[in-house]
C-alpha cells in the first residue's frame, strides 16, 4: 500500500517562506514525476510544480522565481521551497506521485498567507 503525506505547511506573514515536504512509502516503481497542486477557480487542483526523475522542473507562472521544487529520488520525498509568499498563495497544497501505472495524492497541508 501506498502512503504520500505532506508536511511543512502552516501560518506565514506575507514575504515569508516555508518549505513543504512530501515522502512517499509502499511498493512505488517507476516514478515519473512528483508535484504539488492546489486548488484554483474552477480547477479542483491546479498545477503549483512538478519535478520529473531526471530532474526536469515546470512551474505555474504564478510562482515562477518565488517557488522551487526538488526531490530526493533515493528516499521518494519532494520538497517545495516557497519564498516571497503571498496572500493568494494561502490554499490546502496537495502532492501528487505519477508511476507509470498509478497515480497517488497526499491529504494535502494547509498553507496561510496572512498578517
Amino acid at each position: 500500500q501506498v502512503q504520500v503525506v505532506e508536511s511543512g505547511g502552516g501560518l506565514v506573514q506575507p514575504g515569508g517562506s516555508l518549505r513543504l515536504s512530501c515522502a512517499a512509502s509502499g511498493s512505488i516503481f517507476s516514478i515519473v514525476s512528483m508535484g504539488w497542486y492546489r486548488p484554483a477557480p474552477g480547477k479542483q487542483r491546479d498545477l503549483v510544480a512538478t519535478i520529473t526523475s531526471s530532474g526536469n522542473t515546470n512551474y505555474a507562472d504564478s510562482v515562477k522565481g518565488r517557488f522551487t521544487i526538488s526531490r530526493d529520488n533515493a528516499k521518494n520525498t519532494a520538497y517545495l521551497q516557497m519564498n516571497s509568499l503571498k496572500p493568494e498563495d494561502t490554499a490546502v497544497y496537495y502532492c501528487n506521485i505519477l508511476s507509470v501505472y498509478e497515480s497517488w495524492w497526499g491529504q494535502g497541508t494547509q498553507v496561510t498567507v496572512s498578517s
